[in-house]
């Protein structure tokens, strides 16, 4: 131990949902994976090994889990798995831990699309409520499980939570169920906050 099978960390496990930017070749699939469990084999809180898991998911979708039960993660564990992260983007040509673009299918394929860009494309009727788009807010393992991470517009518009993105957080929209909106003008009410 201290990585075990991402199906075998307890639901309360602290989740952090990363967007590979485009879609990698086998080879670089398996180099960035290989170093991801790596870095996972060996992160220590304290030097407290982390019982730890990692999923690939959409084939453009790392999930890393901590069970904080065991052992919980400090900010040093955290800046370590960021910076192992970052190297993979020099590495790779691609950004890894950007999470402010909006992440959705269309086609069969995961897409993604500044928030703006995705307000137009509402605004010109290629979003519908049953698209499928990704919440990557979530902070619970629970929640990439239960459906809270992935599932259609129309589920995701009154979703609220924090972003685990290292560069700032998402302060989710909300809609008022008795006044429906256009999805257009949800999207453009969608706000940013830095970090400090």
């Amino acid at each position: 131990m201290p990585v075990v099978p991402f199906e075998a960390l307890p639901d309360e496990s602290r989740l952090w949902v990363f967007g590979v930017e485009r879609t990698l070749t086998e080879a670089e699939r398996d180099s960035f994976l290989s170093a991801v469990d790596l870095f996972l084999e060996t992160w220590v809180a304290h030097g407290i090994p982390l019982t730890c898991g990692r999923d690939w998911r959409w084939g453009r979708f790392l999930l890393v889990a901590v069970d904080e039960a065991s052992a919980p993660p400090s900010g040093f564990s955290i800046d370590a798995m960021v910076c192992v992260l970052r190297d993979q983007e020099h590495r790779l040509g691609m950004r890894v831990l950007d999470n402010t673009p909006v992440w959705f299918v269309a086609n069969g394929e995961v897409r993604r699309i500044s928030r703006t860009g995705f307000g137009r494309l509402a605004e010109e009727g290629a979003v519908g409520p049953n698209m499928v788009v990704f919440n990557h807010t979530v902070t619970r393992l629970k929640d990439a499980c239960s459906g809270r991470w992935e599932g259609p517009v129309r589920e995701r518009a009154g979703t609220k939570g924090r972003s685990s993105s290292p560069r700032g957080s998402i302060r989710p929209f909300s809609l008022e169920a008795k006044v429906p909106r256009p999805l257009a003008e949800v999207f453009r009410r969608i706000e940013f906050d830095q970090a400090p």
